[in-house]
């Protein structure tokens, strides 16, 4: 298939997608365009997603490529490239809460428009039995300098910021995120990031999200999870649910059993141990669930879905730039992960609409590499590579001999 020039850019092309006058209708909600003169808050988001696209390391890295395509930059509705102080000003002051609303806010926009977004995903960890919602609860910890960054000091020479992420399993998207300091226990944001979960749906986590009253409070609204029990977890057997079968070691029905958990999870509890291969090897685990219906293999199918969140993880640390931060104080390292979201958030819509089937790290390679280029993103999409194109092969009796040989 032949590529079909554009008179836009590629980067102009994906940053179409932000819907038009949204940024200006945020920055006026939260009085960023109160803190601006010449560098608008447009330019700033425009800059930050060419920053992800282009894996740039430094202010200077950003500044100066924008600065040479400065006439490209006026096509976008009319964005300006930023100084160095400028854009390391705005990093800083701008209320990075802006930022966030932006990913959500483009995020639901996209949804209303193509309903069916995300759901072509097919994640193939995902069960295929269950037609409920599935979301999988975990952190990543992002990695910061601890000599220029103190607010993220979490030991004497480690600092970090945590992201908590509540990711729907079906459409690899997530439906809460939280960014905050390592330093706080993953069992703090439990309750904020299922606080939007709906009777029925299944949310799975691993222990180190354990706080048997919110539990308890999940089972009384008629949300099941699923999650790995703690190893010195007190409980006593109240009775056998399941016989041992080919991995199942054992399916119990138990009550908690400690000084402080028995008051704040007082019902019955399920739990299945059994023998789950990680990596091509057999490993010991055992669940708890507030479910007595579903099969033990389900139990166990349900928990190693949770790996899909891991699987995300490693899409955004790896592609995107959240490794070098283009400011150290806690509002620069927000606006920069919640804008990197917001990219991954476009680049998938462009997987979409595209219908692109190979992994998403070559979406991203192939768009960084001709970020600048006046081509039609998605013809350049359907082209690339030796899909959809048929090749037919054909014998030939020369094909028997050497080339430069006559038979």
């Amino acid at each position: 298939m032949e590529i079909v020039r554009n008179q836009f850019t590629i980067l102009k092309q994906i940053c179409e997608f932000i819907p038009g006058h949204l940024v200006a209708k945020l920055a006026r909600e939260y009085g960023v365009d109160k803190q601006c003169r010449t560098f608008d808050p447009w330019s700033h988001v425009v800059s930050m997603v060419h920053a992800q696209i282009a894996h740039s390391m430094s202010l200077n890295d950003v500044c100066d490529t924008l600065r040479n395509h400065s006439g490209v930059l006026t096509t976008m509705r009319k964005a300006v490239p930023p100084s160095r102080n400028g854009l390391s000003h705005a990093n800083k002051k701008r209320n990075a809460d802006m930022a966030e609303a932006l990913f959500w806010r483009t995020m639901k926009s996209l949804r209303r428009q193509f309903p069916k977004f995300g759901y072509d995903h097919g994640y193939c960890g995902l069960p295929k039995k269950f037609r409920r919602a599935i979301k999988a609860v975990d952190s990543t910890t992002i990695k910061l300098i601890a000599s220029c960054i103190d607010w993220a000091k979490h030991r004497r020479r480690k600092a970090g910021a945590k992201c908590h992420v509540r990711l729907d399993l079906q459409t690899f998207m997530p439906n809460m995120v939280i960014i905050r300091e390592a330093k706080k226990h993953d069992s703090n944001f439990a309750r904020e990031l299922c606080a939007g979960l709906k009777e029925g749906e299944i949310v799975v986590w691993d222990k180190a999200y354990n706080d048997f009253k919110h539990l308890s409070d999940l089972a009384g609204r008629g949300v099941f999870w699923v999650n790995r029990a703690k190893d010195n977890m007190a409980c006593k057997t109240v009775r056998k649910l399941n016989a041992p079968k080919g991995r199942i070691i054992r399916d119990i029905a138990i009550r908690l059993a400690g000084q402080d958990t028995s008051s704040e999870y007082p019902e019955e509890v399920r739990l299945v141990e059994a023998w789950v291969e990680i990596k091509g090897k057999l490993r010991r685990m055992t669940f708890i669930t507030n479910n007595f219906e579903w099969s033990a293999n389900s139990v166990c199918g349900l928990y190693k879905a949770r790996w899909g969140i891991e699987v995300f993880f490693k899409q955004i640390k790896q592609n995107l730039q959240i490794a070098d931060f283009l400011g150290n104080n806690e509002n620069a390292v927000r606006w920069q992960i919640w804008m990197a979201l917001l990219t991954y958030l476009l680049l998938r819509f462009i997987e979409f609409m595209a219908k692109w089937k190979r992994p998403f790290s070559r979406l991203f390679t192939l768009v960084r590499g001709v970020m600048w280029s006046c081509l039609d993103l998605f013809s350049l999409l359907k082209s690339y590579g030796t899909a959809g194109i048929k090749l037919k092969m054909r014998a030939a009796p020369e094909q028997a001999y050497l080339p430069g040989f006559s038979p």
